[in-house]
């Protein structure tokens, strides 16, 4: 159970500080995509990309640590579509494939942080 002390503390993890960071490239990124994408492929990655940090935040504040690793399971899920996402953009010609593999290195290092911790939690 989290104590007053910790119950914030998930601004302290490493993966959600990474997590929080490729939001921000992932948000600086789409302000070059097409107009016509913004109702459509922007605002999708843009959700995508911030439910990790964002569920990993709500999980931390949990009251347990199953209800901690279900809302990692959900950012995992997140963190996958949001690495589809990017994929799609690329094979589209919206994001340039250099700005692709840079982001792609960093979300594949999110889903390995999230796996580790997922099994520390179990």
């Amino acid at each position: 159970m989290n104590t007053d002390n910790d119950h914030d503390s998930w601004h302290k993890l490493v993966v959600w500080q990474k997590a929080h960071a490729a939001v921000l490239e992932v948000y600086a990124c789409t302000k070059a995509f097409p107009a016509d994408e913004r109702f459509r492929l922007t605002d999708q990655l843009c959700r995508a990309a911030s439910s990790i940090p964002t569920n990993i935040a709500e999980g931390k504040g949990r009251q347990s640590p199953a209800e901690f690793r279900q809302f990692l399971i959900i950012a995992r899920g997140s963190t996958e579509e949001t690495r589809y996402l990017l994929l799609l953009a690329k094979d589209l010609g919206i994001l340039p494939p250099a700005t692709h593999a840079h982001l792609e290195a960093g979300y594949t290092e999110i889903s390995k942080m999230l796996n580790g911790l997922l099994r520390h939690l179990r």
